[in-house]
């Protein structure tokens, strides 16, 4: 198996986890590049048994695959704590199989008062917010660009450890009293004491994974590199300001693992056969009344780590061709095609007509003001009503108008599905036979 990224091409919540866990059987090593416990990697295992990832790499499942957490990431302490017990309690084995950077970020306290409290301050003042996690990604992502993260590395010294704390504390303090009018942190030492233990607890896990990872590429292992969120949520490529706060484009993975360009064989896309979206923010083909509901109800639409109900729309094919663009996608796994199982019609979106002048759009932008001018220019679809997608086994068994909607997706985006998910489950899945 070549060096392959797997990332989000829409707004997230595409599927990933489950592309990830089949692909990673193959694969020597599965790596996570950016986001934090704001993520939500749902797998469910032929066993039944199903679970929800937040930084664990979605490789864990395969007892041969090692997984490594890189520089890239935010770490909540007590998110990967958990994560780690609900793993080994449940017979999955984590010890000498995950890896964590020393270079990575920590989540304090902090960042999680002022990510709650800035949205708040939001809602309050322009009566909307950005839709964050409320996890302190954000806050933590904003000190480690302004140069006053701490990373896990930092934990070794503790003197050092303290004197940064106080500092930060202290400014944080006065931004959470005066400017946000919240509570604040007083007590230093019992947050130096508690991230003293998760130092301790960690220990066996934190490596210098840069190293690792480019050891495994000059002995010609295979690497499989998973983001979060997903490419329209990029901080630089996305509809900004409702965005992530890191990049979940392919070019994350580089600086999010110390991987080289050169390295990278090719780039998977994770699309689902229509759309969603969590949070606020334009979302062209977004559907509204009863037929959203439907949609929603269908595909489980909640978020896998707030439940907040997501926004449900058609399969917008501009936006994916963006996506496809930016991030040098050769091949898009679409996912919950089932979904779409019980509707009459189908639509596809394959342009745009700008409102004020009734121009056609071929190209997705990320400027708010001109989405917030364009009506989607639909494709419609005889449904498959009455079809069940259980048991299908190749794309050509598939039925006739399900065929169509595929080949017109394809002919949109001008890359291959490779792979079309029709189930929750691993073996619900329709592979190109170059994967197999």
């Amino acid at each position: 198996m070549p060096n392959v990224i797997v990332l989000g091409a829409q707004w997230g919540d595409e599927g990933k986890g489950k592309i990830v866990d089949l692909l990673a059987r193959d694969a020597d090593i599965v790596a996570r590049y950016q986001g934090g416990a704001n993520a939500g990697h749902t797998i469910r295992l032929p066993d039944g048994r199903e679970f929800v990832l937040h930084l664990i790499p979605s490789g864990i499942f395969h007892p041969n695959v090692i997984c490594v957490i890189g520089n890239g990431v935010v770490i909540d302490p007590v998110a990967l704590r958990d994560e780690i017990q609900m793993l080994e309690e449940a017979g999955v084995s984590v010890k000498g199989r995950l890896f964590i950077s020393h270079n990575a970020h920590l989540i304090m306290p902090y960042h999680k008062m002022l990510d709650k409290a800035s949205e708040e301050r939001l809602a309050k003042q322009h009566g909307s917010v950005v839709g964050t996690t409320g996890r302190g990604i954000g806050p933590a992502y904003e000190d480690k660009f302004a140069r006053k993260g701490i990373r896990i590395v930092d934990l070794l010294d503790r003197q050092s450890l303290v004197e940064k704390l106080r500092e930060n504390i202290a400014e944080k303090n006065e931004l959470l009293k005066k400017f946000y009018e919240s509570d604040t942190l007083c007590d230093v030492e019992q947050i130096v004491a508690d991230y003293e233990v998760f130092d301790q607890e960690m220990d066996p896990y934190i490596t210098d994974t840069a190293l690792l990872l480019n050891r495994a590429i000059a002995e010609g292992k295979s690497l499989l590199l998973e983001g979060a969120q997903a490419a329209l949520l990029d901080i630089d490529f996305g509809t900004y300001p409702y965005v992530t706060s890191s990049n979940p484009t392919a070019g994350g993975a580089c600086t999010g693992l110390g991987v080289p360009p050169t390295s990278i064989d090719r780039v998977m896309g994770v699309a689902k056969a229509y759309a969603t979206r969590v949070g606020n923010g334009p979302f062209p083909t977004e559907i509204e009344g009863e037929l959203e509901e439907r949609l929603r109800a269908a595909g489980h639409e909640y978020g896998a780590s707030t439940g907040r109900p997501r926004r449900c729309g058609w399969l917008d094919c501009v936006a994916l061709r963006y996506s496809i663009m930016i991030n040098g996608i050769s091949s898009i796994a679409l996912t919950k095609l089932d979904v779409l199982c019980g509707f009459n019609t189908v639509r596809l979106c394959v342009g745009y007509e700008r409102k004020s002048d009734g121009k056609r759009i071929e190209h997705f932008t990320t400027d708010l003001r001109a989405l917030s001018n364009i009506i989607p220019i639909y494709e419609e679809f005889e449904g498959w009503a009455r079809e069940d997608l259980a048991g299908v086994q190749i794309r050509e068994e598939l039925p006739a108008n399900v065929a169509k909607y595929l080949a017109a997706i394809e002919r949109e985006i001008n890359v291959p599905l490779e792979i079309i998910s029709v189930g929750a489950g691993r073996e619900e899945t329709l592979v190109a036979s170059a994967l197999v």
